[in-house]
């Protein structure tokens, strides 16, 4: 019994060495081994490479087109082209990108921004050769024009996107609703073709 009592240490420290042995994930000072440390590295290097795809595909997306947009000239009697380079991709066809730049008002002399303050862009779908534009509430209740800014500001936008070939018609929409007229002198509740009696 003496001598069974005597072993009992030894083996008590034999099992706690193979356990050691058995989890030693880590190296020394709690530092991840050698075999951890480097899948570590393949997954981040996957990662870099896969962001780096990602960031080529959209810049391969990326189309840059020189387009016509309208504004008045400064007596308000005609609509005048001003050359602007827009980018187009997934996230934005040409159509929203060339009233946006338009939205964004003149920058040559001679010209006259005619968009109501606060008004946005919301969308632009074409259909059938008709492109269907819809603005927030701001673009009726924040005109102030009569009838001939309302003619200016109307041909900015329909001639702006028959600049586009495809483009046949062009239908305004307030907030996604179909609007009769934006102050009381032109007919909103169909589509406009081009208005070439304002170029």
């Amino acid at each position: 019994m003496k001598n069974w009592l005597r072993v009992l240490p030894a083996l008590f420290l034999i099992s706690l060495l193979v356990f050691a042995a058995g989890c030693g994930t880590q190296a020394p000072g709690g530092a991840p081994s050698s075999s951890s440390t480097a899948a570590s590295s393949s997954s981040g290097s996957a990662d870099a490479q896969a962001a780096s795809s990602s960031a080529a595909k959209k810049a391969s997306d990326v189309q840059t087109l020189t387009v016509n947009v309208y504004y008045p000239n400064e007596q308000g009697t005609k609509l005048l082209p001003s050359s602007r380079k827009i980018e187009t991709g997934s996230s934005k066809d040409k159509y929203t990108a060339a009233l946006e730049s338009l939205m964004k008002g003149p920058t040559e002399k001679g010209q006259t921004a005619i968009f109501p303050k606060k008004a946005k862009l919301l969308s632009v779908t074409l259909k059938n050769g008709t492109a269907v534009v819809n603005f927030s509430k701001e673009l009726q209740t924040n005109f102030v024009g009569g009838s001939t800014g309302e003619e200016m500001l109307v041909g900015s936008i329909v001639n702006t996107l028959t600049e586009f070939s495809e483009v046949k018609n062009v239908h305004i929409l307030i907030d996604g609703k179909n609007i009769e007229t934006l102050s009381g002198h032109m007919d909103l509740s169909v589509p406009i073709s081009r208005m070439t009696n304002v170029l």
